[in-house]
């Protein structure tokens, strides 16, 4: 029995086809660095927040703060930042890319770590009952109110939002993931303000550190590669 295969569907210039072959890359490199990077970067985050060498400067209220009220239910668009920060390097072809990413990501994580080392920073107290909220409670036990400026939530999301742009341009996908890829960041950031995680102001900070290392990184690479 003759099986027909739709040959559009090997063909590397199909997103599916190249989607695939994007993830199978070097599999197993992309989720032990992911895990090891990501460890080795809580350790740090969250020995600052706990060991200050400088006086903590509170950050202040904007308009726009006391505009978004809390909604709980972004907690969830929250906490999908780890998802979404590791589709880029799932998404690199070779060795080379994956090594050229991650000093980048470090080099973002490196200026933010001295920011907050220099200029630590907390947000003011929020009137929010968090006994009524129990799926808050892990949260805000592991990471307390410090390291607020700049948000290295909202640094990461903005930094992949750029990378997963020019790589779903390049393996030809639709307009519809383009737009899953800008909606999905621009939940991530509002949810930083609408748990009350941060203001407004470490929000901007984040997105002009990501915004920046994005704009370096990436005209790079398409020289290099």
């Amino acid at each position: 029995m003759r099986i027909c295969v739709n040959r559009d569907y090997l063909d590397g210039t199909n997103f599916f086809s190249n989607l695939l072959r994007r993830l199978l890359a070097h599999w197993c490199l992309k989720a032990v660095g992911v895990m090891f990077f990501t460890s080795i970067f809580f350790i740090v985050y969250f020995y600052l927040l706990k060991n200050l060498f400088f006086l903590t400067t509170q950050m202040p209220l904007t308009y726009l703060d006391q505009l978004i009220g809390f909604q709980p239910t972004f907690l969830y668009v929250y906490l999908s930042l780890w998802v979404y920060v590791s589709l880029v390097p799932s998404l690199l072809k070779t060795k080379r890319e994956l090594f050229y990413y991650g000093g980048y990501v470090g080099a973002m994580c490196f200026m933010g770590i001295l920011i907050y080392v220099i200029f630590p920073t907390t947000i003011p107290d929020i009137a929010v009952d968090w006994a009524r909220y129990p799926e808050f409670i892990f949260l805000k036990s592991v990471d307390a109110s410090g390291n607020a400026f700049p948000s290295m939530h909202v640094a990461s999301a903005f930094f992949s939002f750029f990378w997963l742009m020019q790589l779903l341009k390049q393996m030809n996908a639709s307009k519809l993931f383009l737009w899953i890829n800008g909606l999905w960041c621009f939940g991530i950031i509002y949810s930083t303000m609408a748990i009350k995680q941060h203001v407004f102001l470490d929000a901007l900070g984040g997105a002009l550190l990501g915004g920046f290392f994005a704009y370096v990184t990436i005209r790079d690479y398409r020289k290099r590669f």
